[in-house]
């Protein structure tokens, strides 16, 4: 594995207008990339709150479960992101920079496996210290 895939890059193949290069590298690294626990929790909570019988809801239900469950890696938080993200975290908190919990537990996945990070919101992860980050939606 290579890359740990943050919610919106998953997403996107569900979108509208899915960008190209994005679905492109999807198909072309489909053997290297995981995505985190904490990911696919965010996923399924978006998918959870649409109503039951919309057919939005189950078409994400059908790619949660067939396209990203059944066929990435889903990597845990385990002990060693926790230690990993709670010296992040008080790093951070002590310098004014406050990270959310969940996108620093993503974070710590993608560090302690020596992952990469794809994602779209690289401001929301540019404080973490070595932490590898792609963007493949401004590629």
């Amino acid at each position: 594995m290579r890359f740990l895939l943050d919610t919106n890059i998953l997403s996107e193949p569900l979108r509208p207008r899915p960008n190209p290069v994005t679905v492109s590298l999807l198909q072309q690294h489909s053997k290297e990339i995981a995505t985190a626990t904490v990911v696919f929790h965010e996923l399924l909570f978006g998918c959870y709150r649409l109503p039951v019988e919309s057919n939005k809801r189950l078409i994400i239900e059908v790619y949660l479960h067939r396209e990203v469950k059944q066929k990435i890696p889903l990597l845990p938080y385990d002990v060693a992101a926790a230690e990993w993200f709670a010296r992040e975290r008080a790093r951070l908190t002590a310098i004014g920079k406050t990270p959310t919990y969940a996108d620093g537990q993503i974070a710590a996945i993608a560090q302690v496996n020596n992952l990469t990070l794809v994602t779209n919101n690289v401001a929301d992860y540019a404080d973490f210290q070595n932490l590898k980050i792609e963007n493949w939606l401004a590629i």
